[in-house]
């Protein structure tokens, strides 16, 4: 009996760690998953896919699937012709990392190694809310802040490096002491960095909701507490998740304003608060755009959710073949 063909769809990314087997149309058959070990760094990281590629490979075998190909989508800028590492401005060890190679080497397929979030954003381009669109804009919020372009129905990825790296655009910076600073939007949006404002701060006062979720320990705040407290209607975590909204949709206009998507997705663990945050991201959006263009795009949650960067690697892995 003849073998059907399949492919490998892996994420690399900051917090979590996700190898797949499924089809080229990016169906999902098998999911393994494991959480990053920071203090391990890229070697850890490497090590886990050693295993855990190997694993896919001989459970499809033997199953009658016959994986033909590797897609990565991968925490960080890739130089997309050679599927080297540019950088991780998340864990240590990435940089210049041949990972296509290292891939090919150990696993003996071709590999095709792309940003995260341009994996992600093909992947809800061609199966979540980009479907029908010709130009569509998709956005993480999680450990990092990155993006995709899709323009006139292609990935749009700048002279090889990528594009649409939104997480890097410059905006003003409310936690400085001086007025007219500016910072990064990944450094002040991120949940990284939301989280690590959170602990940097004293317990949340006594009474309140905040106070009451963390057990007055500021160390342990999360993103998904501070979404919890603003759905209760604590001040000071509506007013953090305020700010984060109005500078996130600074950044967004001025994205819309240059580049008029149909859609934008928002996908990531920090858009898991949900309404909480697409309210006042929504209203600040719609304040700052372009008039012409204001209602003529919509604003949601992505819809692969978990799945994004998987599901767009399989695909890309499943155009290698043809």
């Amino acid at each position: 009996m003849a073998s059907t063909q399949s492919v490998l769809g892996l994420e690399i990314g900051g917090t979590k760690l996700q190898a797949t087997e499924g089809m080229s149309d990016g169906c999902i058959v098998r999911v393994l998953r494991a959480s990053v070990d920071r203090e391990r760094g890229a070697q850890g990281i490497l090590e886990w896919f050693g295993q855990a590629v190997p694993d896919l490979l001989t459970i499809a075998r033997e199953e009658g699937r016959d994986p033909k190909a590797i897609g990565v989508g991968f925490g960080g800028p890739v130089e997309a012709a050679t599927g080297r590492v540019l950088v991780s401005h998340q864990i240590q060890g990435w940089d210049g990392v041949e990972l296509k190679r290292w891939f090919e080497e150990h696993h003996g397929l071709p590999t095709v190694v792309e940003n995260d979030a341009n994996a992600a954003g093909w992947a809800e381009y061609c199966k979540g809310l980009g479907r029908g669109t010709k130009n569509f804009f998709y956005m993480n919020i999680g450990s990092g802040i990155g993006g995709a372009l899709v323009v006139e129905g292609r990935l749009y990825n700048g002279q090889g490096r990528g594009a649409g790296e939104i997480g890097h655009v410059w905006v003003p910076d409310w936690t400085a002491g001086t007025p007219g600073m500016s910072d990064k939007l990944e450094n002040l949006c991120s949940g990284w960095a939301i989280e690590r404002r959170l602990r940097g701060m004293e317990s949340p006062a006594a009474g309140t909701h905040l106070h009451s979720l963390c057990g007055g320990d500021s160390q342990r705040l999360t993103c998904a507490m501070l979404a919890e407290a603003a759905r209760a209607g604590d001040a000071f975590a509506l007013a953090e998740v305020n700010r984060v909204a109005q500078t996130v949709a600074l950044a967004m206009a001025n994205l819309v304003t240059l580049f008029h998507p149909e859609r934008i997705a928002l996908g990531g663990g920090v858009a898991l608060m949900g309404e909480v945050l697409l309210r006042p991201l929504h209203e600040a959006l719609d304040r700052r755009v372009f008039g012409p263009y204001r209602g003529m795009y919509l604003l949601s949650g992505c819809e692969l959710e978990e799945d994004v960067v998987t599901t767009g690697a399989l695909l890309l892995a499943g155009a290698l073949g043809g």
